[in-house]
């Protein structure tokens, strides 16, 4: 069992073009929420939601966001590190069966509470364990999720109806998929290498000549 986490955890990927057209069963879809309502969170606020999207035309326009998004993300680059944004898949919206947003109420149980007088961040933090214990569930039965952050958040919020108090976490697409890669794909691309652990490891201090 304890190889068996960090198996999933090191196995664990973020799937873009892999998804198979396959449905996923509500079974299934069960299984993954209640992984990611069992993670913890701050004051037990629990402050997340779960919205399933998965009619054509809906996630058409979603694309559609992203689309528009991801041309705008692409000039920031220069010329040759535009080349290669340019050439990578980036999102599985229209091929993944399940789309899956995943919301943060900030208000849940009172605008400030245990643990969120301070730092109200917490909230959104918590959420985001929600994320990862869904994505790691989902790692163990063999399904893909691939995390979407490109896009205009009130266009998605207007498109989906999202009120405008909360908080969207992550888009999520999911799905069975052909294979996994053995390495992140942005490295096995050429994106970015994995960044030595040594390097990120502080003791007692933040030293002075940290990057």
């Amino acid at each position: 069992m304890l190889e068996d986490i960090y198996k999933v955890i090191h196995e664990r990927r973020d799937v873009r073009d892999e998804f198979l057209p396959q449905p996923l069963e509500e079974a299934v879809i069960k299984r993954l929420l209640e992984a990611a309502h069992s993670a913890p969170s701050v004051g037990f606020q629990q402050p997340w939601n779960f919205l399933l999207i998965r009619d054509k035309k809906r996630i058409t326009l979603v694309k559609e966001i992203f689309d528009r998004a991801a041309a705008e993300e692409a000039k920031i680059f220069n010329d040759e590190r535009r080349k290669l944004y340019n050439r990578l898949k980036l999102q599985g919206i229209v091929k993944a069966p399940l789309n899956l947003v995943v919301t943060c109420d900030r208000s849940r149980d009172g605008r400030t509470g245990l643990g969120r007088f301070h730092n109200p961040q917490m909230s959104a933090y918590s959420c985001v364990c929600a994320v990862e214990n869904l994505w790691l569930a989902a790692r163990a039965e063999n399904i893909g999720v691939g995390w979407v952050s490109i896009y205009h958040d009130d266009e998605l919020k207007e498109l989906l109806k999202i009120p405008a108090e909360i908080d969207i976490i992550a888009y999520l697409c999911i799905g069975y998929v052909s294979h996994f890669y053995d390495s992140p794909e942005l490295e096995q691309k050429g994106w970015r290498k994995r960044v030595p652990l040594e390097s990120l490891v502080y003791q007692e201090e933040w030293p002075k000549n940290a990057q």
